[in-house]
């Protein structure tokens, strides 16, 4: 099992910036890739941005190049920081992991609210 635990959701104004976290604990020797997807009001949920194991990271069209994913070293955090923030990027935001044998697990959500 793995446990993902999101933070750092807020209400900002419109371009302004944010840092998401995501603590992974449990098995984490299992994740391969770790991704942020969110969910508006009314919405169905979508895909942000992912990382592999490897590195390698990929980006929703509407996020690219304000939007930046990364892990820390020992693979335990997993960061969005997000920059010149819109009113169409509020929406609750969910850490996903997904392990070598194609498990996926998701954290709870935190609130991102781009308002003035």
């Amino acid at each position: 099992q793995v446990q993902l635990v999101e933070s750092g959701g807020d209400l900002v104004q419109p371009g302004g910036s944010l840092r998401l976290s995501c603590a992974a604990s449990g098995d984490i020797s299992r994740i391969n890739i770790m991704g942020w997807y969110r969910q508006a009001p009314g919405n169905e949920r979508e895909f942000v941005a992912s990382i592999s194991s490897l590195g390698i990271t990929r980006y929703a069209d509407s996020v690219k190049g304000r939007f930046t994913i990364s892990r820390d070293n020992a693979k335990t955090t997993l960061y969005l920081q997000m920059n010149t923030l819109k009113p169409e990027d509020t929406a609750v935001y969910y850490c996903k992991a997904t392990t070598w044998s194609l498990l996926v697990f998701w954290g709870q959500g935190t609130q991102v609210t781009v308002s003035s």
